[in-house]
């Protein structure tokens, strides 16, 4: 990327340029996304310097990018337009690369620091080009050609770290032992290393506007968009990478900016449509207010530096509402300018703080402290802090977004804007993006940590949200109304209303939160069917929107403190079946060493467990506990043609009784295990050698025991804790496999203690049961051929025959 700069800016001075702008703009949004990806990736191995470089050159390359399209597509024609659209940017990343390279240098990483030290210059070179015809091109490409050599030198030793297998690491280029502090500091508490890149986007929006104010830039138009929509779309991405560090009020809080920035970026696009300036719902602005000032508040609980920076967003909404014209008036883009000079402060601290051994004092855990001393609230901590119900989740709930979503959206529908000019007043951000697509976001979060019902809701709602906002507040609806958006809604209702009976079952806040916005759909349906009386649509939506509110700051006490300071409720219909019960089945992370020592005193103490396999998830209990192994034989309803089988885990297990076995089925197990294959072995003494006693009667048929070591580390731990178990699938007989940890409480309820979650199954295939109850006359039958085909098991056997 730096190369095509650097060549660009040297054929600057010719008439015809060296690279159209076009296939600049392409070029530098390929490699922006590029960039985001390496970003990640390395963000995610913890190495913070090198992923907060990449991602904000990422979004410099994406917006400078675009703005040379809008350039090379004759968009930006006047004079002084390719200027105003670059300076904001420009300005932006010459301070947070500086930044990047103060605390690169200072922390001795001295080859990410010149990178990011050289593209800062070479920005701020290109800011004065644009203003003093003094400053040529050619200083702006000798910057970028020196992030080509350094560059180059890092990529040179990163290829040789690889190629070598770590031996040869070229100074300032191994990576690996620079995130040792790093990871030491993760162990200790959770830390958000896209905090930063999050900052670096505030910085960037508030750029736009406040250069107009101080009058570095010219006007705000068209060609500054690509800064606020590239800012608005990454700071959705940190938003998810935010869940992905189990970082809940700072995912809240990027999730809010994110909004900001997408309806800068519509304002700013208002007058190809209109003359005049938008204007500004004044009640969402001042909710919006209430929700960053509720946010800042509990942010203030993790660390007082930053609950104070949120109240600069605080006074921001403030500050729109009071003026009609929102972002274009001189007060909201002080605040930007005040938001800028924090967000750099910020992003110092933030990054200072990750990579440095002495801190920044940012009065974390002081609040704490404090709270220490109470008995009515007490901060949750450890390590199941943000664990899931139904096991294990990469990401933190993201259901304090949703609701919060919900209040935004309900009330900016309360302004109901003129139906001749949809598009004047400043909506469709609020209701598309907030009530869409940061819906959509919460929905998805809420399916990964297995909130089917939940998450159900609020994909089905953001839907809603979209097609009404657009419909509606982007004047495709018009001052006509339609019977096909009539049918739509209804069929919409019926679907709401199926999830209000679901809600029975959940709890009293999900019940009313669904019920109240079918009163939103119902004020739909008469607004298409012309019918809607005066003032129903407003009530309905502050109706839905107090809802959403308490239900927004019950998650939040929910995910702060323990107990349950402002309750969801209990479900208003009890079931006595599955899942019925007030008591839930523990869902343990089988990654956790602590997990599986868990379930194996519950198998110990005569509990029955849903584990991971090799295979297929199954249902266990321990071999010397009849009382357990009667109950998991009962919880299957098992059938004469399915017996339980036996599970080891080594054959040292079965090394006294070996005497017992012939020499040929000893061999063949040995060569068999461990793997997804059961032997069917004649029952014999070796059963009791094995502690079964009272369980054998259970296990297998009077005539024969299916045995097997499986191949997964997991369960074998288990065994070795346990001795030898018993197993059966965890499922109802006839039904299908259970391939995923959510199933196993699914299919068989409290009749199970607790599950070993691992996520979806290795295989959707059971085991391979071989019949070697006539081994000796060199003949194996087949019960089921499994995951392990016929021919594979054939082989082992005929290899142990050959002489």
């Amino acid at each position: 990327g730096s190369l095509l700069l650097a060549v660009h800016f040297y054929g600057l001075p010719r008439a015809a340029p060296l690279i159209p702008s076009t296939a600049l703009g392409v070029l530098l949004l390929v490699l922006s996304s590029l960039l985001a990806y390496a970003g990640i990736r390395r963000s995610l191995r913890n190495a913070s310097l090198f992923s907060s470089l990449c991602l904000t050159m990422s979004v410099f390359w994406c917006g400078y990018g675009v703005v040379f399209i809008l350039g090379g597509q004759g968009v930006l024609n006047d004079t002084g337009d390719f200027r105003n659209a670059l300076v904001p940017g420009l300005v932006t990343f010459t301070l947070a690369l500086l930044i990047i390279a103060v605390v690169g240098f200072l922390c001795r990483e001295v080859v990410l620091a010149m990178i990011a030290s050289a593209v800062s210059l070479a920005s701020a070179h290109e800011v004065a080009m644009h203003y003093s015809t003094a400053f040529g091109s050619s200083a702006v490409a000798c910057n970028y050609m020196i992030v080509c050599l350094v560059g180059g030198y890092f990529a040179l030793g990163r290829i040789l770290y690889f190629l070598t297998k770590e031996k040869i690491a070229l100074p300032g280029t191994d990576l690996a032992k620079k995130k040792t502090h790093e990871q030491m500091q993760s162990t200790r508490g959770s830390m958000n290393h896209f905090a930063v890149s999050g900052l670096i986007l505030n910085m960037l929006s508030a750029s736009v506007f406040g250069c107009r104010l101080l009058g570095v830039t010219g006007k705000l138009f068209i060609g500054q968009v690509p800064w606020l929509w590239a800012a608005g779309i990454y700071q959705i991405g940190i938003c998810i990478l935010s869940y992905r560090a189990m970082d809940v009020l700072m995912a809240t809080f990027f999730g809010f900016t994110s909004i900001l920035k997408f309806a800068g970026g519509y304002c700013l696009l208002y007058p190809i449509w209109q003359p005049e300036e938008p204007s500004f719902p004044t009640p969402f602005l001042v909710v919006f207010s209430i929700l960053f000032a509720v946010l800042a508040l509990f942010l203030t609980l993790k660390s007082p530096v930053d609950g104070l920076y949120l109240l600069f967003y605080v006074a921001y909404c403030i500050a729109l509402a009071c003026r009609p014209k929102g972002f274009f008036e001189g007060g909201p883009q002080g605040v930007d300018v005040a938001i800028f000079v924090a967000s750099a402060l910020m992003t110092l601290i933030h990054l200072y703080n990750v990579k440095a051994s002495a801190k920044i004092p940012t009065g974390k855990g002081a609040v704490k402290a404090l709270l220490a001393r109470s008995s009515f609230l007490k901060i949750r901590e450890g390590a199941d802090l943000h664990a899931p119900y139904l096991g294990y989740s990469k990401y933190a709930d993201a259901e304090v977004l949703g609701y919060a979503c919900s209040v935004l959206a309900s009330f900016a529908i309360t302004m109901t804007g003129d139906p001749q000019a949809p598009l004047a007043t400043v909506v469709i951000p609020w209701v598309v993006v907030a009530g869409g697509i940061l819906k959509l976001l919460g929905g998805s979060v809420a399916f990964a940590r297995g909130k089917t019902l939940e998450s159900s809701v609020f994909i089905l709602y953001a839907v809603m949200w979209i097609i009404w906002g657009l419909a509606r507040y982007g004047g495709l609806y018009g001052t006509t109304r339609s019977f096909h958006a009539a049918v739509g809604i209804i069929a919409f209702m019926l679907f709401n209303g199926f999830i209000v009976f679901c809600t029975l079952f959940l709890n009293i806040a999900w019940f009313f939160y669904s019920l109240a916005f079918l009163l939103i759909a119902v004020s739909f349906l008469l607004d298409a069917i012309h019918a809607l009386p005066a003032g129903y649509d407003i009530a309905a939506a502050l109706i839905f929107g107090l809802v959403s509110f308490y239900c927004f700051l019950s998650a939040l006490f929910n995910s702060i403190f323990e107990g349950s300071c402002l309750p969801m409720g209990r479900p208003i219909v009890q079931l006595s079946g599955v899942g019925g019960g007030m008591t839930k089945c523990l869902h343990l992370p089988a990654r956790k060493a602590s997990s599986v020592k868990r379930i194996a005193d519950i198998l110990k103490n005569g509990g029955t467990c849903g584990i991971p396999t090799d295979t297929v998830y199954v249902l266990v209990a321990a071999c010397n506990r009849p009382d357990a192994v009667e109950k998991a034989h009962q919880s299957k309803r098992q059938a004469q043609d399915r017996p339980m089988s036996l599970w080891i885990s080594s054959l040292k297990q079965l090394e006294p009784a070996k005497h017992l076995f012939t020499p040929l089925l000893w061999d063949f197990m040995e060569a068999a295990w461990p793997s997804p294959i059961s032997l069917v072995v004649p029952r014999g003494e070796w059963v009791d050698f094995l502690g079964m006693k009272d369980s054998a009667k259970y296990v297998g048929t009077p005539q024969s025991i299916a045995i097997r070591i499986p191949d997964c580390s997991v369960t074998t731990h288990l065994i070795d804790l346990v001795g030898p178990i018993v197993v059966t699938s965890a499922n109802p007989t006839g039904e299908a496999d259970t391939t995923h940890h959510n199933q196993v409480y699914a299919k068989l309820g409290d009749k199970v203690d607790a599950v070993l979650c691992d996520g979806p199954s290795p295989e959707n295939i059971a085991s391979t049961v071989v019949d070697c109850t006539k081994i000796d006359s060199g003949n194996i039958g087949f019960f089921r051929v499994g995951i392990i085909p016929k021919s594979q098991v054939k082989l082992i056997l005929i290899l142990l025959l050959l002489p």
